[in-house]
C-alpha cells in the first residue's frame, strides 16, 4: 500500500467541478526512500496559452517543473540553486516566451540551501 502524497498538484476541470488529475509534487527527502511522494508547497503555479504548467513550489526539493496540462505528466524538471518558494511569472521579449521563478532557502527549514536568485528559462 501506497502513503498518500504529502503535497499533490491538482488539475480541476471548471467547467464539470470535477478532478481531471492529481500528481504527487516533489520529493521529502527527509523521509527517507519509503516516505511519503511529495513534499510541502510554498509557491503556485502558472498555466501557459501552450498547454503547460509550471510550478516550483517544493519546499524541500529544489526543482521547477514542467507539467502536460491534459493528462498532468510531468514534461521537464530543472533543479533550481535553492527552492522555488514563489509563482512563477511569464514574460516575451523579442519574440521569444520566457519563464521564470524566484528561489531563496533560508535557514528556518530543515536542509534548505539559503540563498536568492532569479531563474528564468527560454520555452521553445
Amino acid at each position: 500500500m501506497h502513503a498518500a502524497a504529502l503535497g499533490t498538484l491538482t488539475a480541476v476541470d471548471m467547467v464539470h467541478g470535477t478532478i481531471r488529475w492529481q500528481v504527487p509534487l516533489g520529493t521529502f527527502t527527509l523521509a527517507g526512500p519509503n516516505g511519503p511522494p511529495g513534499t510541502i508547497s510554498l509557491g503556485g503555479p502558472i498555466v501557459t496559452a501552450g498547454g503547460l504548467v509550471f510550478i516550483a513550489g517544493t519546499v524541500l526539493d529544489p526543482h521547477f517543473r514542467a507539467f502536460d496540462i491534459e493528462t498532468g505528466r510531468e514534461l521537464w524538471s530543472a533543479e533550481l540553486p535553492a527552492p522555488g518558494h514563489a509563482t512563477p511569472m511569464t514574460y516575451e521579449s523579442h519574440g521569444k516566451q520566457y519563464v521564470v521563478v524566484s528561489t531563496g532557502g533560508h535557514a528556518k527549514v530543515t536542509e534548505e540551501t539559503p540563498g536568492d536568485a532569479l531563474v528564468a528559462f527560454a520555452i521553445p
